[in-house]
């Protein structure tokens, strides 16, 4: 959301930069020698070293492909251990197999599992499975698993783990563009990198890490396309005013590939869970709010009224359908095949729809019987789970999920105390994941008091991931489903540790102290990341160890 004026959300820019450029005067009284300025030490330093044109560059390039290598590192570092199926892998990587042989899921055979762990990978059946996810996420696991075998417990997942390297990546690329900043680039992939939840669900053979990513790269667009479309509006209000004619109702703005881009993205999100609709529903809003106070600034008259007559009809056109042929791709297969779960339903006796919906393709009909099933087993999933978390306690980290557990007891797997524990649990960070909690609340009173758009991008994002699950309280979730909206936990970070950095033109003491106090904080978070990391790859840890990591009751 905009701001009420230029001067507030320069400031807040200029924050973003501290490290890199000096910015701002001394704000003294005219003809009165401004007092000197005393840089503190690290900026003094940090000065005489990028001073080299040649060390700039290493700094700009050199610390994001560092953050980049550490995430590589935390993903794929022993990613085959455990070799067996953890969690719900055992749905996601047989159904991903399945789907790449036959071009839809497929059942298999009772204590499958043992044999899949085993290597024994061909004894899938030809029935359809019923799956109540999309197909893309489960294509992308697939093919991990036709590039290194089935066999092989690395090729279930490395198509995770590449994007979660990719999406820390993404994530600096948005933070740079956002923040101005290559220190809080790095500061906000350095966190993503190191962060707990993030790295168990890149290195488990899930859905999620998809969904993130593909959402996560709409909402970059969608921030392009915010300084695409105000460009095109000033350049339209310019031409027209030179020739003479009315601006009070706006323009209809056609022409916006950022905003197609988004819609493409948000409809691969959809494509691996529906939960990519509401990415899609919440940025379609935010476009539109900021169309709108766009052109409040720009001085259309009609700057409301204007937004939803022309130009909301235009942008729903330029983002739905190409989202629904994004979504629509992924189910080539089932729409080419003719075994796949519910294919022939519209063509049983009695199933065929009748009176003004009788000229659907039949074909569509049973796609679309199988959607409505799928829906039906979604909102009525409720079977208790010992691991399930109530969306309420997400922001807090009450109930992390246990993806594996293997007990042992003295010389057992190599136990060498009375009892042993190896585990897999997604469990974040805790000192991100709170700190990150806590500043996503400042960030709403912040948005309340000060109007930032930066602010408001963020929100948004945060709440495409995260209100809609509060109307679903009654269903089994579980914590792992946070990764959709971590990176702007992550983005909201990173705003407020750019406030306590401070500028360079800073008091001192000021700008001293917001140093210290980011360097302890990220020093903390990385060593609770190595106290952590044990829990997070599935190591085997002495149970006295392992128990002093459950911080809280429920982590047990």
């Amino acid at each position: 959301m905009s701001q009420p004026d230029d001067t507030r959300a320069d400031a807040t820019s200029r924050a973003f930069d501290a490290l890199v450029e000096p910015t701002g005067t001394t704000g003294e009284l005219p003809n009165v020698p401004p007092a000197p300025h005393v840089p503190t030490r690290i900026d003094a330093w940090f000065g005489r070293v990028m001073a080299s044109a040649r060390n700039r560059r290493l700094y700009h390039w050199g610390a994001p492909a560092l953050v980049v290598l550490v995430a590589a590192v935390t993903r794929l570092w022993n990613l085959g251990s455990p070799a067996t199926l953890v969690f719900d892998e055992t749905f996601y990587v047989k159904d991903s197999w399945t789907l790449w042989n036959l071009g839809y899921s497929a059942a298999w055979p009772p204590e499958a599992d043992a044999s899949f762990n085993a290597g024994v990978t061909d004894i899938f059946q030809t029935a359809p499975s019923f799956v109540v996810h999309p197909p893309l996420g489960k294509w992308i696991i697939g093919l991990g698993m036709a590039a290194f075998g089935p066999d092989n417990s690395v090729g279930w997942r490395i198509s995770t783990a590449v994007i979660g390297v990719l999406a820390v990546v993404l994530l600096m690329v948005i933070a740079k563009k956002l923040f101005d900043s290559t220190l809080l680039a790095v500061i906000a992939g350095g966190l993503f990198a190191i962060e707990g939840n993030a790295i168990v669900m890149s290195r488990v053979a899930l859905l999620d890490n998809s969904l993130m990513f593909f959402a996560l790269l709409g909402f970059g667009a969608v921030l392009l396309d915010r300084a695409w479309a105000e460009r095109r509006l000033n350049r339209w209000i310019r031409l027209r005013t030179d020739a003479g004619r009315g601006t009070d109702w706006g323009p209809s703005l056609w022409w916006r590939p950022w905003l197609m881009a988004a819609g493409v993205a948000f409809g691969l999100a959809s494509a691996v869970k529906w939960s990519g609709f509401y990415f899609l529903a919440a940025f379609a809003v935010y476009t539109l709010v900021v169309d709108a106070l766009a052109r409040r600034r720009a001085g259309v008259f009609f700057w409301g009224s204007g937004t939803l007559l022309r130009q909301a009809p235009v942008s729903f056109l330029l983002t739905v359908p190409i989202a629904a042929v994004a979504h629509m791709t992924s189910w080539i297969s089932w729409f080419t095949t003719d075994n796949g779960y519910y294919r022939r339903w519209a063509e049983e006796a009695g199933n065929a729809w009748t009176g003004a919906l009788a000229w659907v393709p039949l074909d569509v009909q049973s796609w679309w019987h199988y959607q409505a099933s799928v829906y039906a087993y979604h909102v009525g999933e409720m079977r208790p789970h010992s691991y399930q978390a109530n969306p309420l306690s997400w922001l807090f980290m009450v109930r992390p999920t246990s993806m594996y557990w293997q007990s042992s007891v003295l010389g057992e797997n190599g136990c060498a105390s009375d009892a042993c524990g190896a585990s897999i649990t997604g469990l974040a960070n805790p000192v991100i994941w709170w700190a990150a909690t806590a500043a996503i609340l400042y960030l709403v009173y912040r948005l309340a008091r000060y109007r930032e758009w930066r602010v408001g991008l963020i929100l948004t994002g945060m709440a495409a991931g995260y209100l809609p699950w509060l109307g679903y309280l009654q269903r089994t979730v579980f914590q792992f489903y946070t990764i959709a909206f971590e990176p702007y936990l992550i983005l909201g970070l990173v705003f407020v540790i750019g406030l306590i950095l401070g500028r360079r033109t800073d008091d001192t003491w000021r700008r001293d102290q917001g140093i210290r106090f980011v360097f302890l904080f990220l020093l903390l978070a990385t060593l609770v990341s190595v106290f952590f990391w044990p829990l997070w790859t599935g190591m085997q840890l002495d149970m006295r160890w392992m128990q002093a990591h459950w911080w809280l009751p429920t982590w047990r």
